[in-house]
């Protein structure tokens, strides 16, 4: 546990002595700022935080590639990932270190967002328990799509190779049960069970269900993997 706090601890410090998390906090800011006054303008009378989770797998797929395209590919070109082996840290602790620091920053971003709901709540009656259960399909959501990035980030030594990858797997995710078409039966499953969009559907409605749930950690689980054993590849 001590090695993986040193990676996170090392990780935020690199976000936050550069530009990259503030610029990438703000353009979230802005972009979600403008979903969430357009959506409550359209349903005034309604006081709701839908409209904003709606938009959340398609906002995430562009932002959390850019929090994750330089967390293995940055270090692989300079060659610090070889000196961070040569320590005595594993590779699941390098990735789980970069994973947990990728989602920290997401919970930065998110709770800056809490001034959304908050404003809504001074309005009239909100309903906490859907848009707490909301943020918590957000962060389930933003860590499986930060672990497709690290995934990518460990495929290659360029950064614009990684966040390219990394938002096409997760923007096919994010369409796959709408480019299906219109399948019937166990095919119209799969390709609804593989689609993050659908799993997040319930949870913006309030409702968190354990398959959902064992969903996006089981993505979380197999992404981390891949980059574990491509990581560990370079030993040899």
């Amino acid at each position: 546990m001590q090695n993986i706090m040193f990676i996170w601890k090392r990780e935020i410090a690199s976000y936050f002595n550069s530009v990259v998390a503030f610029t990438v906090v703000d353009l979230f800011l802005l972009i979600t700022g403008a979903l969430f006054w357009l959506s409550f303008f359209s349903e005034i009378n309604v006081l709701t935080m839908r409209g904003f989770f709606n938009q959340a797998p398609l906002f995430l797929a562009f932002f959390a590639p850019a929090i994750t395209m330089g967390l293995i590919a940055t270090e692989k070109r300079s060659g610090t990932l070889q000196l961070l082996m040569t320590m005595p840290v594993t590779e699941w602790q390098i990735v789980v270190g970069k994973f947990l620091a990728a989602c920290t920053l997401l919970a930065v971003m998110f709770g800056c967002t809490l001034m959304y709901p908050l404003t809504l709540d001074r309005l009239g009656d909100l309903d906490w328990g859907a848009t707490m259960a909301g943020y918590i399909g957000m962060m389930l959501l933003g860590g499986s799509y930060c672990a497709i990035g690290i995934m990518a980030s460990s495929f290659t030594k360029d950064q614009v190779v990684s966040i390219l990858v990394a938002f096409f797997l997760c923007f096919g995710l994010y369409l796959v049960d709408q480019l299906a078409g219109q399948p019937t039966g166990g095919v119209a499953y799969a390709f609804q069970y593989a689609s993050t969009s659908y799993h997040f559907q319930n949870i913006a409605r309030g409702v968190i269900d354990v398959r959902d749930v064992v969903y996006y950690l089981s993505l979380i689980v197999v992404c981390l993997y891949i980059a574990r054993t491509v990581i560990a590849s370079r030993r040899w």
